[in-house]
């Protein structure tokens, strides 16, 4: 009776698997603000989350000691020790801050080692209000430890709760965390809580210095109801400059731990759209399921069994189980998977079930529909940027209306696949039009296992594609729901990737999105393949397509839901004795206009000096009125002479309220010594070399000094004695619109700060030096 349901279903069934896939992984309940003491409500962690985020609250300002004020108060009225912990820290970047960490302890009945919880409590600077990022995991980690008091258990573990402050400066307060509190000998373990989004799942990735077979076997065991991870993730993460708190933690302190974190909406991450209104409440559901399973098993168990030298694949599936296998089977698997393409190859030519000639007609589609469709879209998204140029105002690289893009492009990709399979329906065993996609896979997967071994789990809708072959082989009109039911492996592997990597990495790589859909499209070929009527639904995706496309066209314009980043900053040269605006933005508009006009003059390219992670620079430049602006106390003094260097002590203070103090020195200039408020920062590994940011540079920066008082910047270093210290200072203060002198206009309510940059500062600039 199967084989008379029309192929249809197969395809509906296939579209049934792709949505749940999305649905299934996260909760869909939000618990209310008055629900029993022991559950753990989303309304009111939600709560702590609007009391934190009603300003930017970066170090340094009024708001940052009313956020921490509040997280303390909180800890008491549980019955906490809540306990600040103070001091300068100067990273291995050149970054020094006075970051006020929170922390609290629950004592367990076993031998004092310790579970952390931690998330970081300051926002980014200066325009951010940091609702998701990391509102969210304060508002987590309060909500989940009452709970777990409420719930009255005893617990062999100590569990130590870590409210990081500077994350958003340079990890600064994770890192005097394990270089300076007595309880970091005792942590073991963390669970850190993060955002780059205000929406979607919340993934788990890992960090260890060692094997992840312990902590993934730990992270089952827990069993957490909607787990979102994959090994692939963390590879992918390892490549990129994202570090968390629980990057220093386990580099500096071998800690182990996982990291939680939600990537969706990335346009609010770092920006003034970062507030409570946008949170995604199911996302802050997801992250409290997280804390509370793992929570409820870590409290007890042996802390030592995270610890394994063994490496695994792991992936999530849908309805919340998670496979995983040793790397050592990733070769076997491999091999095991050519061996078996090659005698079903032998078995097919031997019963005539393959033609070469047919098979290698199948290259044709098989090229086309792959090259064609990554090439179309790079180019089409070209296109797009040059005909909404408003895209490139875009830091993070995803629009507003993006989620549109990835639907549209996907679908112009399933019509090029549908279409161009069509074009090769008169081949009648369909089974050789599977061989070549199919080996393809196979030698993708083998790349994987030697240069991205995190993928390598791939191989398993590889197996699924062998049996599929086997059947198609043997069977001239395959069941075509059995086809749709052994495809679920590629759908489940690769679906959540297609939309994943162009929401964190930017909408410039949909043309991975479009390869991803093609390749997912070849491995369903034996369902496809079959369908009589490949031209329709090839234009129903066109349909698709085009109505996407108008969709996204008519959300392209900035509004005051989604308003247009932009920038403008003062600068005083006092070298020069010159003023002038500045500005990152590509395009003008009313605000930026009043000091550009229509067509802004372009900035000096060799100002690079306030670039972003994205590679912003400068992009205009005009006079700017002269006001009066104190400069910060220099005081030099020759402390030490010797044959070969000279020794000096530099202070600076600010005259000023400024925000943070910037020092600048040719990268040549390599440093002997050099001591920042009596601290010296640690070596970096770039590569396969170890740099120093003062003794061993690779950059032209010195210090970044992020300024929460008013204390003097004390500097003391050595160098050889035929060069003359010579350093280029930046102070800049975040308060533009606020200064009376300038009289800059508020941003009408359709603009936000732009993030990521030096961002409406006034900034004195001067070169200093002994003479």
């Amino acid at each position: 009776m199967l084989k008379n349901i029309p192929r249809f279903f197969s395809f509906i069934f296939i579209a049934i698997a792709v949505w749940f896939s999305f649905y299934s992984s996260q909760p869909k309940t939000i618990e209310a603000e008055d629900a029993p003491g022991t559950t753990f409500s989303t309304q009111r962690a939600f709560k702590h989350v609007e009391a934190i985020a009603q300003k930017p609250h970066y170090v340094g300002t009024e708001a940052h000691s009313r956020v921490r004020n509040y997280i303390v108060g909180k800890l008491q009225e549980m019955g906490l020790q809540a306990q600040t912990h103070e001091d300068y820290i100067l990273n291995k970047n050149g970054v020094l801050v006075r970051p006020q960490n929170i922390t609290a302890r629950l004592e367990g009945n076993g031998n004092g080692e310790a579970l952390v919880i931690m998330t970081h409590y300051d926002s980014n600077p200066h325009s951010s209000l940091g609702a998701s990022d990391a509102g969210s995991g304060v508002g987590t980690i309060l909500e989940g430890i009452r709970t777990f008091l409420a719930e009255n258990k005893k617990h062999k573990n100590d569990i130590i709760i870590l409210f990081t402050d500077a994350e958003e400066l340079g990890l600064n307060g994770a890192e005097l965390f394990i270089k300076d509190h007595p309880w970091a000998k005792d942590a073991k373990l963390a669970l850190n809580f993060e955002a780059r989004g205000s929406d979607g799942d919340s993934f788990m990735f890992l960090e260890t210095n060692s094997g992840n077979a312990g902590l993934i076997n730990s992270f089952k065991k827990a069993n957490p109801e909607f787990p979102v991870t994959n090994s692939l993730v963390y590879s992918v993460y390892k490549m990129l400059p994202n570090d968390t708190d629980l990057t220093v933690l386990r580099e500096q302190g071998d800690i182990p731990g996982y990291n939680f974190a939600f990537i969706d909406d990335h346009f609010d991450y770092h920006t003034a759209t970062d507030t409570p209104k946008n949170l995604d409440k199911e996302t802050l559901a997801h992250q409290g399921s997280y804390l509370m399973s793992l929570l409820d098993y870590f409290k007890d168990v042996d802390l030592a069994e995270v610890d394994a030298e063994e490496k695994v694949l792991f992936f999530n599936i849908p309805g919340g189980e998670i496979i995983s296998y040793p790397f050592s089977w990733i070769f076997p698997m491999l091999i095991l998977a050519f061996v078996l393409f090659f005698i079903l190859l032998g078995y097919g030519f031997s019963k005539d079930r393959f033609q070469l000639k047919e098979i290698l007609k199948s290259i044709i589609p098989f090229v086309v529909s792959l090259a064609f469709s990554g090439l179309l879209v790079f180019l089409l998204w070209k296109f797009l940027l040059y005909s909404y140029p408003e895209y490139s105002e875009m830091e993070q690289g995803f629009t507003y209306n993006g989620y549109y893009y990835i639907a549209a492009f996907v679908s112009l990709s399933l019509l090029i696949s549908f279409f161009t399979y069509f074009r090769f329906r008169h081949i009648e065993n369909k089974a050789n039009l599977f061989v070549v996609p199919l080996f393809f896979w196979l030698l993708l997967c083998a790349l994987l296992a030697f240069f991205l071994k995190g993928a390598a789990y791939f191989i398993i809708p590889g197996f699924f594609g062998l049996l599929q072959l086997f059947i198609m082989m043997r069977q001239e009109s395959p069941n075509s729901l059995l086809m749709a039911l052994l495809s679920l492996p590629a759908v489940f592997i690769l679906v959540p990737f297609i939309k994943m990597f162009p929401v964190a990495l930017g909408l410039k790589i949909l043309f991975v999105s479009a390869l991803l859909t093609v390749l997912l499209f070849q491995l369903l070929l034996p369902v496809f393949a079959y369908f009589k009527s490949n031209k329709k639904i090839a234009v129903l995706f066109f349909l698709v397509f085009n109505i996407l496309l108008i969709i996204a066209h008519f959300k392209a314009d900035f509004t005051k839901e989604h308003p247009k980043p932009n920038s403008l900053v003062y600068l005083f040269d006092a070298d020069k004795n010159t003023t002038n605006w500045y500005s990152y933005d590509k395009m003008p508009d009313e605000w930026t206009e009043a000091y550009f006009g229509e067509e802004p003059l372009i900035a000096p390219s060799e100002n690079k000096t306030f670039s972003s992670k994205y590679g912003s620079n400068f992009t205009w430049r005009t006079e700017a009125p002269k006001i009066d602006l104190e400069s910060p106390g220099v005081t030099w003094e020759k402390t030490d002479s010797t044959s070969a260097f000279n020794s000096y002590s530099l202070k600076i203070a600010t005259n000023r309220k400024a925000n943070r103090i910037e020092l600048f020195a040719d990268r040549t200039i390599d440093f002997q010594s050099f001591k920042v408020n009596g601290l010296e920062a640690d070596s970096v590994a770039l590569g396969s070399n170890d740099f120093h940011i003062h003794t061993r540079r690779w950059h032209d920066r010195i210090l970044t000094y992020h300024i929460s008082g008013r204390d003097t910047l004390r500097l003391e270093f050595s160098l050889k004695n035929e060069i003359k210290p010579e350093f280029t200072l930046y102070e800049s203060s975040y308060d533009l619109l606020e200064n009376e002198a300038l009289n800059v206009k508020p941003r009408p309510e359709t603009m936000i700060p732009r993030p990521f940059v030096l961002n409406d500062a006034v900034i004195f600039k001067k070169t200093i030096s002994p003479e």
